[in-house]
């Protein structure tokens, strides 16, 4: 629960047994544990809870748990000066007439018992994406290309995350982010279409063991 309002979808995950369910409308949830495991409570509008089981615990059997959602940051706000693309607007307007001619073209008497080969109210989808967006298309997909693994680990998973669950110094997490930057397997991760927080933070868990290990001095 949070502000007595019950979350579903929240992921419970037995840090011991490495089990993961989810919490279901009701914000219940089921899942095998023993005394001293470790229990997580995850979604990313919310800070990470974790909590350790007692005995007390698994004999009452029914528990509440209660985690805090994540204060909304106003990004700030830049107002830059914007150039017109005015070959863009003559494009459009150039896609306005053919739509237009095509209407025409569509609303001529046409003889219904032969068939001609064209199509009613056909468009010609390929010059209109053409002229529309040309190789814009081809400048979004490389900027996606382009996206650091450290910006969404770092956009998804707080401070806390690192400090707490990972078990890193405030000022190792840039760099730590970085090292995992360099790491081809996050870029495959971003590429992936499976991958999910779990993923996520299964992947920065594993890499948080190698940059541990290797920054110690022996």
């Amino acid at each position: 629960m949070s502000d007595h309002f019950v979350l579903e979808n929240v992921d419970v995950i037995n840090k011991n047994t490495e089990m993961v369910t989810k919490t279901n409308e009701k914000g219940e949830f089921i899942l095998a544990a023993s005394v001293n495991d470790s229990i997580l409570f995850y979604d990313k509008d919310y800070h990470l809870k974790g909590i350790k089981l007692s005995l007390e615990d698994l004999e009452a059997n029914n528990m509440i748990v209660t985690i805090d959602q994540k204060p909304e940051e106003l990004k700030e706000i830049v107002i830059r000066k914007v150039s017109v693309d005015w070959e863009f607007d003559k494009k459009w307007e150039q896609l306005k007439r053919d739509e237009v001619a095509v209407y025409r073209q569509s609303n001529q008497l046409k003889n219904p018992g032969v068939n001609d080969g064209t199509i009613t109210n056909g468009m010609d989808f390929v010059k209109i994406g053409k002229l529309l967006f040309g190789d814009k298309l081809k400048r979004k997909k490389n900027a996606v290309a382009n996206v650091e693994f450290k910006n969404v680990a770092a956009n998804n998973f707080d401070e806390k995350f690192f400090t707490e669950t990972l078990q890193l110094k405030k000022e190792e997490i840039d760099a730590f982010l970085t090292f995992c930057d360099f790491d081809p397997e996050s870029k495959k991760i971003l590429e992936d279409k499976n991958s999910n927080s779990l993923v996520l933070m299964d992947y920065l868990y594993q890499k948080s063991l190698e940059y541990k290990k290797a920054n110690t001095i022996e």
